[in-house]
């Protein structure tokens, strides 16, 4: 397993990152994601380990607190051996305070977490929203305060704005604070709009992307085909969890898997290998949160490492994958001698 550094940090983590939304199935939306018991989650873990890949990401809402227990539960005895990822911000109880990054809500959130993780700190925790009713002053000295305290060990955020993100790292950095060094953000061959603004933004203040979703909330797994009926496991076919995911176009999506299916064939892997192979050589990545329902699931995406894509293959995935961007991107792009695309 490749490790690489997160952001400007010192932390090394492994390309690969394991998602435990699949753990436990507790609530109807996931469900339709997995449905992984302890026993089941040990057995994935055993697998990660044995390939190097010792990061576990997941989320107090993940089935309402539920995969952070049976995570805590698979790596019971062997806490040293793993690093553990996880995130707070959304609704978790009734009650006007139960919600956001209050010092109110954040500090519960983390204690709760630990609780349930079985552990006394944090590797990196993430807030997974922005909260625009609470103060960045509030929301950072909070953090601050709680890495002090041993509780976490590095900071980031999820689905925040460019501004949302250099509003909250400028205050940090302004008063000493500790500074966020991941943005747990979507971005697949078919959702690139992590390059327009996120991912310059992380290339000049060193923070490093923690990609969630890489195979496009399911559609670059290999079995969606023009003209062919989705496979009965997809989480695509439930109302719920396609309209919360990101939304593709048909005809976008079949001409980027069409590319897949050239590359695929050219290196002897399969289309979430190569997608996934895509993503890792892109600038500013530092791991990718794969998902799996079981062993055969988590075995093909371990294969998206220790090989790489040559630069004509690269090319051929960017442009089958390339659309118009938004004002001021487009204007800016049209200048790239003085706004070059990131190189790392």
């Amino acid at each position: 397993m490749e490790y690489r550094q997160l952001g400007g940090s010192g932390f090394k983590v492994p390309a690969l990152t394991l998602g435990t939304g699949t753990f436990g199935g507790g609530t109807e939306f996931f469900k339709e994601w997995g449905a992984s018991d302890v026993a089941e989650a040990s057995h994935l873990i055993d697998i990660c380990l044995e390939h190097g890949l010792n990061m576990f990401d997941s989320a107090d809402i993940y089935s309402n607190g539920l995969a952070e227990e049976i995570l805590g539960q698979a790596i019971k005895g062997r806490r040293d051996q793993v690093l553990i990822s996880t995130k707070g911000t959304f609704r978790m109880g009734e009650g006007p305070n139960n919600v956001g990054s209050s010092r109110w809500h954040l500090i519960r959130s983390v204690e709760n977490s630990l609780k349930r993780l079985g552990t006394d700190y944090i590797d990196l925790y993430q807030l997974h929203g922005f909260d625009a009713m609470t103060p960045v002053e509030e929301v950072v000295g909070t953090l601050d305060d709680l890495v002090r305290a041993g509780k976490i060990r590095y900071l980031g955020v999820s689905n925040f704005s460019g501004w949302h993100l250099m509003k909250s790292l400028a205050h940090a950095d302004k008063f000493g604070l500790t500074k966020y060094v991941a943005n747990q953000t979507y971005y697949s061959l078919i959702g690139r709009d992590y390059e327009w603004e996120l991912m310059p933004l992380g290339a000049d203040q060193k923070v490093g992307a923690v990609v969630w979703s890489p195979l496009g909330w399911g559609r670059l797994t290999g079995k969606l085909r023009r003209n062919q009926p989705r496979p009965e496991t997809s989480r695509l076919n439930h109302k719920l969890s396609a309209s919360m995911g990101p939304q593709v176009d048909d005809e976008y999506l079949f001409k980027v898997v069409d590319a897949l299916d050239e590359v695929a064939a050219e290196t002897g892997k399969t289309v979430p290998q190569v997608a996934l192979n895509w993503l890792l050589q892109r600038p500013t990545v530092s791991t990718l949160i794969i998902g799996a329902r079981n062993e055969e699931q988590l075995r093909q995406n371990l294969g998206a490492v220790g090989w790489n894509l040559t630069t004509d293959q690269v090319a051929k995935l960017d442009a089958a994958s390339e659309k118009p961007k938004p004002y001021p991107y487009w204007h800016q792009a049209g200048f790239e001698e003085r706004n070059p695309f990131p190189t790392k």
